[in-house]
């Protein structure tokens, strides 16, 4: 089999140091690299043969250590997908709109600590949801928009990379354990085609403090990449999701490549691949895409 070993960094200057160790993964794992590719600026693909994947993948993070470089290592078949999931909070945006939305109510670092709690998996995803709605009871519903225009940004590469993957016939779906209010904005200004999330209740000038059933929690991700490749017709091989927290791993763990962004260790320990130092469009090097064939945004 052959295994596409690529390598991504923010710091071009880096790649000569990251090749050469990854020169020595190669030949640890049993491997030899048949063909090298420039993708783009920071960016080196490699087809290797004689490795296994689990071995490469191990050895080639491990000789990594300490270098800003991301490395995917996979088999070379089937490596662009046809289905990509996104996480909101924390992967595709740069901040956990709900605690956001709790500093407008003054209950910011409370909501905050419940959140890194649920995102390392140390606490259940649907309570930990009610617990911090609870607290925005009686905030004005203004504060939605507000919180929106102000604090909301797309992560660096987003709308390149959807945009990208749509553009070569990619279906893009936004899955988040966040809300509508938020997901459908954010939906659009990316490019994805489809969003799914949670409803914040209100009475039409305040909120509720409650979340409408059911959630849209761990296996509710799951649920929606299931249903998604079974509407198209795909196998979840034919997939990629990408998410931070907890309730990111199930669709992480089923996805044909499943990978981690700027993650809790729980979900870094189990994708297939993450992304600690390198922007989102490294998704797109990562399927064999050429920044010649990115979309312009």
């Amino acid at each position: 089999m052959t295994l596409a070993l690529t390598f991504v960094t923010p710091t071009p200057d880096s790649l000569p140091a990251a090749a050469m160790r990854l020169e020595g993964a190669v030949a640890a794992a049993g491997g030899e690299v048949k063909s090298r590719r420039t993708l783009g600026p920071g960016a080196e693909d490699w087809a290797v043969v004689g490795a296994t994947l689990a071995a490469l993948r191990e050895g080639s993070l491990l000789a990594l250590t300490g270098l800003p470089v991301d490395v995917c290592v996979q088999p070379a078949e089937g490596r662009r997908k046809h289905l990509f999931l996104a996480d909101m909070d924390s992967t595709i945006i740069g901040c956990e709109c709900l605690d956001e939305l709790a500093d407008f109510a003054g209950r910011k670092a409370e909501v905050a600590a419940i959140t890194e709690r649920a995102m390392r998996g140390e606490i259940g995803f649907e309570g930990a949801l009610r617990e911090r709605v609870a607290m925005l009871t009686g905030l004005d519903v203004a504060a939605l928009e507000q919180c929106y225009l102000e604090r909301v940004r797309l992560n660096p590469g987003a709308r390149t990379l959807v945009t990208t993957m749509a553009k070569h016939g990619v279906r893009c779906v936004l899955v988040s354990g966040g809300f509508r209010s938020f997901t459908a904005r954010v939906a659009e200004a990316a490019g994805f085609h489809a969003d799914f999330a949670n409803t914040l209740l209100d009475d039409g000038a305040r909120l509720l403090g409650i979340v409408a059933d059911p959630i849209l929690g761990r296996e509710a991700k799951l649920a929606t990449l299931e249903a998604e490749a079974a509407r198209l017709g795909l196998g979840l091989e034919a997939t990629l999701a990408v998410g931070d927290g907890a309730n990111d791993l199930a669709m992480i763990r089923a996805a044909g490549l499943g990978v981690a962004y700027r993650a809790k260790p729980v979900v870094a320990a189990e994708a297939d691949a993450r992304l600690d130092h390198a922007d989102l469009t490294a998704l797109l090097y990562f399927q064999g895409y050429g920044a010649g064939e990115f979309a312009e945004t």
